[in-house]
């Protein structure tokens, strides 16, 4: 099986991004000349495109997991085929 394995340094990499914009877009708000309700508005904004973000990163993970597994049972039984009609000559 492939395994795609992250580097510590990725994993640095992509939280530091994640807190620096993170903190760019709260200090943006603060700093914005707006009403609060507008500021309210784009901050929970921000909040949901952020939340799906994670949301679409989590399902494509999931399907391409669920596609490995697959096509390890279909390896398995294609193997089990094959050796059993193989192995009667």
């Amino acid at each position: 099986m492939e395994s795609s394995k992250n580097t510590a340094a990725f994993y640095i990499l992509a939280w530091i991004s994640f807190v620096i914009s993170f903190a760019g877009v709260s200090i943006g708000l603060y700093m914005m000349e707006a009403i609060w309700s507008v500021k309210a508005f784009f901050g929970m904004s921000y909040l949901f495109s952020l939340s799906s973000c994670f949301m679409v990163s989590k399902v494509v993970r999931d399907k391409q997991e669920e596609e490995s597994i697959i096509n390890k049972v279909e390896k398995a039984k294609t193997q089990e085929l094959i050796s059993k009609y193989v192995d009667r000559t």
